[in-house]
């Protein structure tokens, strides 16, 4: 068996899916993505396609090698991402291959359903309680959250207050029996969430997503030290050495994201990686139905997974395309008390609607993430 084409598909509302032929038939779906770059994304899948058309797709392991360390230059999110997205497709053509799902192929499934939680804004505190309530009634166990806007960089004492009450709304409305992340997005500087982090520990989160900016791991050591919440970061890591610092520093949950961080090859040694450490794993996914469903599949076969995020009525799709427009059936993203039950379909359990995603694509999008300013013209972290 051979590849045969590969193609890319940019799709609303912010999107980029790939499709991996081969020439026995057998179709892998990836979503390779950089939100904000999808375009850029999409050019360099098509550069590392040249070396995979014509190769066996079942030697994923090799092409994994020679994509990522192939180049004299190497990493960084476009690349990881463009990477991501194709090893996703060769996983999907491999589980077809040997009529399995990916996770009986990574040594088998180790829980029968996996928690999820869902997105509810955060930025505007007035709608926090309803949006809670809203996922409560739908069943749903747990939610993250923003912390807040913008941030000065030493937060003034009505900021602080500001994060306060939104996590308190929050928390009145879940009682004590569901749980609220909190994503402070790298808008805070060390000294901010070092005074902001105490506050709110009274509301028990399950953890502060990104309290920093990943250029700042070096000081991680020090905020998660002080900090009485259990700390998360890697949506912004591209691979395992990336993610070493945070280890050291004491970080208790990894956020890598199977679209940017090198795929379901990568994620997997990651989730390893942080087991001597007794760090566990919850994907970052605020992507579409194939990053979801790659995610799923590690969350299944890793044993020190916590929670999986998926984006299904997420904000950033107003106006646009939802998740489940791009599969023909969406049982396998039923949540049942806040949980998803594993997949048994082979390769990543789905049935991408290819006629959907022809049509989608050719709409196309745009889509850029907002610029933000403070109050004194300056550039603000969003």
């Amino acid at each position: 068996m051979k590849i045969s084409r590969i193609e890319t598909f940019l799709v609303p509302p912010r999107w980029l899916f790939c499709r991996v032929e081969t020439d026995e038939g057998l179709i892998g779906w990836g979503e390779p993505v950089v939100e904000g770059r999808a375009e850029v994304v999409r050019s360099a899948v098509e550069v590392l396609s040249e070396y995979l058309i014509g190769e066996d797709p079942l030697r994923i392991e090799q092409h994994w090698q020679v994509l990522t360390k192939g180049g004299f230059y190497r990493g960084g999110p476009v690349l990881s991402s463009a990477v991501a997205g194709l090893d996703q497709a060769l996983w999907d053509i491999a589980g077809q291959a040997y009529g399995a799902p990916v996770h009986a192929l990574l040594g088998g499934p180790v829980r029968d359903r996996v928690r999820v939680y869902s997105w509810v804004g955060g930025d505007d505190p007035n709608e926090i309680a309803e949006a809670v309530a809203a996922q409560v009634e739908a069943g749903m166990t747990a939610v993250k959250m923003n912390a807040s806007g913008q941030l000065s960089a030493i937060p003034t004492a009505a900021e602080v207050a500001n994060v306060v009450r939104r996590v308190a709304a929050a928390r009145e409305v879940l009682g004590d029996g569901r749980d609220v992340a909190i994503d402070f997005h790298g808008r805070a500087t060390a000294a901010g969430v070092r005074r902001i982090l105490p506050e709110i520990a009274p509301f028990h989160p399950l953890f502060v997503e990104e309290p920093l900016l990943p250029e700042q791991a070096h000081l991680l050591h020090d905020v998660v030290t002080a900090s009485p919440v259990p700390v998360a970061t890697g949506e912004r890591l591209f691979g395992r050495a990336e993610f070493l610092t945070p280890l050291q520093a004491g970080v208790a949950v990894l956020q890598p994201d199977l679209s940017h961080a090198g795929g379901i090859s990568e994620v997997r040694r990651i989730g390893a990686m942080a087991e001597p450490y007794g760090a566990v794993l919850a994907p970052h996914c605020p992507l579409g139905p194939i990053a979801l469903a790659a995610s799923l599949q590690i969350a299944f076969s890793t044993p020190n997974f916590l929670i999986q995020e998926q984006s299904i009525g997420m904000h950033y799709h107003d106006g646009g395309a939802e998740l489940l427009d791009y599969v023909v059936d969406p049982e396998p993203f039923r949540f049942v008390n806040g949980h998803i039950r594993r997949p048994e379909a082979p390769g990543l359990g789905i049935t991408v609607d290819e006629a959907a995603v022809r049509a989608a694509a050719r709409e196309g999008h745009a889509w850029r993430n907002p610029v933000w300013r403070h109050d004194d013209g300056s550039f603000a972290e969003w």
